[in-house]
């Protein structure tokens, strides 16, 4: 994006425009003492000094161009056609804000409708949003939707202790003072011992697939077992493990919700990402968000209009149950493109990559002296492996003596995990890059 400064003239029109004769009034409404306090600033530098000084804490940072990454736990890194950024980088998308005006915003409709129509097909879901800020907030609005289809009288929510660790923070921190229980997640637990924890306070049960170790549960009959009690089953799904297996939607879930990173969005240092929300009609008026629809105007043309704007403070206010409002648009409109390019041969192609991938790299761990990969349950991209020593210090050798980012210390969210490694393996890994990390680590352990 380019940066144009404004001229003294520019500013002086702007002023002329709205009334005042110095930039200074704009800040009349702040107590004096408090306008312009003295910051201790370094001295400024030239255009060229600033960008050295830039490159210099470029090259400070492990991007993943310069090392191997296995390092997953919720941000994966997957390939990102460049098609993606060319259209991102079109004026036209840089803003989010909801498209009010559909006579002048058909370009943004139609793109939040054909993320929707994807997201549909993806998670076998009937209605789709766009969006949420992470996967962590689709979580939380979940449980806000879960709560309200119950009508306020069930409160209780069994989280399962397979979900991202940093989910259920989230989770706890949106909806504290909302006199909401969380049962489930003190330890692992198997679909079976969740289903024991559901009784006729229980609003939802949220699992997740896979599982934060990577492991796809057995859910058979886990959806029929909620609904004859009345409650909602919600799974926060790994949308690239979604083109190999089993859909949300297959598997008789109320709401899928997650990540929308993986489709096309890159690291970035942790954001922005995308939460996608996607459920049932039965609950579409109780979502927040956008919803998308096709119309035909007035001369019979294709048209886009936002069919629904649910719930939101903006409607009204006093009946809102979030306060959800400017959606991540961009985001979802690089996994549409993203999902678009691939299509379901290419989503199909990445998925099976990830896991041949991940299960190759895991035989070969499982091989080496003191090192076991948990071979308990499937699994997808990301794999347990007990290790032979603490993972921080053995993560230290293979970033400083070879090159390789590892992966996630598992103690510091289950300390009955201690010494075990999540490895996360995606399309990305070449061969040479795996049998790298095994050389290493057979060699840290010796």
């Amino acid at each position: 994006m380019s940066y144009i400064p404004h001229t003294d003239a520019d500013r002086r029109a702007m002023l002329a425009a709205i009334g005042v004769e110095s930039i200074e009034e704009l800040f009349d409404a702040v107590p004096e003492q408090y306008r312009f306090p003295h910051l201790a600033l370094p001295e400024p530098l030239s255009e060229m000094e600033v960008l050295s000084e830039l490159y210099g804490l470029q090259a400070a940072n492990a991007s993943v161009q310069d090392f191997s990454l296995f390092l997953g736990a919720g941000a994966y890194h997957h390939f990102i056609p460049s098609a993606i950024n060319h259209i991102l980088l079109r004026g036209e998308f840089y803003t989010a804000y909801t498209p009010y005006q559909p006579e002048v915003s058909q370009g943004t409709l139609q793109a939040i409708f054909e993320y929707q129509s994807m997201l549909c097909a993806l998670t076998g879901m009937e209605a789709a949003n766009a969006s949420h800020y992470d996967g962590a907030t689709s979580l939380a609005e979940a449980i806000i939707v879960a709560i309200n289809e119950a009508r306020g009288k069930r409160r209780k929510i069994v989280l399962s202790a397979g979900i991202n660790p940093q989910y259920r923070e989230v989770v706890r921190t949106y909806l504290q003072g909302q006199d909401v229980t969380f049962v489930g997640d003190d330890r692992v637990r198997t679909p079976a011992e969740l289903l024991e924890l559901v009784d006729d306070q229980t609003a939802m049960l949220a699992v997740a697939y896979p599982n934060f170790f990577g492991q796809i549960e057995d859910f058979t009959g886990l959806a029929d077992s909620l609904h004859s009690q009345k409650v909602l089953l919600t799974l926060v799904a790994d949308p690239i493990m979604l083109g190999l297996f089993k859909s949300p939607g297959e598997l008789g879930a109320d709401m899928a919700v997650g990540e929308g990173q993986p489709l096309g969005i890159p690291l970035s240092f942790g954001g922005p990402y995308l939460g996608y929300f996607a459920c049932t009609k039965q609950l579409v008026r109780k979502i927040s968000g956008r919803i998308i629809g096709e119309t035909k105007d007035n001369r019979g043309q294709r048209a886009f209009v936002m069919t629904l704007r649910p719930r939101e403070q903006d409607i009204r206010r006093e009946k809102a149950t979030s306060n959800i409002c400017t959606n991540q648009g961009l985001m979802a409109l690089a996994a549409g493109i993203y999902l678009s390019l691939m299509g379901k041969c290419g989503l199909r192609t990445v998925a099976n990559l990830c896991y041949q991938k991940s299960h190759y790299a895991a035989r070969e761990i499982d091989r080496l002296p003191g090192f076991s990969v948990d071979w308990s349950k499937p699994f997808f991209k990301e794999f347990m492996v007990r290790c032979p020593r603490p993972v921080a210090e053995i993560n230290a050798r293979l970033l400083e003596d070879y090159g390789i980012i590892g992966g996630y210390d598992l103690a510091q969210d289950y300390p009955d995990r201690a010494n075990t490694m999540l490895l996360a393996v995606t399309e990305m890994n070449t061969r040479e890059e795996i049998d790298a990390l095994v050389a290493a680590l057979e060699e840290i352990a010796s």
